[in-house]
């Protein structure tokens, strides 16, 4: 997999393939949007989604595990999907087996309540700042601070030479703000058109690449 180093300030961060963002001065890694136990939630209303589908959060932590020194874990918001489930109890289990600092910054759709996390020894809170960055779910603009968020699930458009036309998540860079794309399956794209300072970075799943306009 290849990933992307970006820069902000002195501090560095690795975009990875995954959808998640690695602060490498902190040892710290950014998820977004997990949404856990929504394939249960989409087999419950009878949609027909692969049952390995449900276990593609640990695959994908795992990796990032054997890529990264990670000391500490920001959930950016809407970890669960919705209410608990069976994937409450796998959740749990792989949370004790943990070492890390866990936090987990609120999304709409965390309706579990923050109890349940902090039994399991997870810290539960609205924002989180540290230095000049600011963490939270929905995009926002906060004076003096850049600010990593989630919520749009970001993607955008690429077009081919054929005029067939491609939509890909991304991490998508405006000014003081980076908006994660979503680590979850099947969270859908919200399709955003980058302005001219906006910086794009799309992921394949297998690599991070810089979106280049003329």
């Amino acid at each position: 997999m290849t990933i992307k180093r970006i820069n902000i300030g002195e501090n560095h961060f690795d975009l990875h393939p995954s959808g998640a963002i690695y602060w490498v001065e902190k040892e710290t890694l950014m998820l977004a949007d997990v949404h856990l136990g929504k394939v249960a939630h989409f087999r419950k209303n009878g949609i027909a989604v692969p049952r390995e589908a449900e276990g593609s959060f640990y695959k994908k932590i795992t990796l990032l595990f054997n890529k990264f020194e990670v000391n500490r874990i920001l959930f950016l918001g809407d970890l669960f999907h919705s209410f608990q489930n069976n994937e409450w109890h796998l959740f749990s289990s792989w949370v004790k087996q943990q070492q890390n600092e866990l936090i987990l910054i609120e999304g709409n759709h965390d309706v579990i309540p923050a109890s349940k996390f902090e039994q399991l020894g997870m810290t539960i809170t609205s924002d989180f700042s540290e230095e000049t960055f600011y963490f939270c779910h929905f995009p926002t603009k906060k004076e003096k601070y850049f600010v990593f968020c989630g919520h749009v699930h970001p993607g955008v458009k690429l077009k081919g030479a054929g005029l067939q036309q491609l939509k890909m998540p991304c991490f998508f860079q405006s000014q003081n703000q980076l908006i994660l794309p979503a680590f979850g399956a099947f969270t859908g794209l919200h399709i955003l058109s980058p302005k001219e300072d906006d910086r794009v970075y799309v992921t394949s799943g297998k690599e991070v690449m810089e979106i280049e306009r003329n």
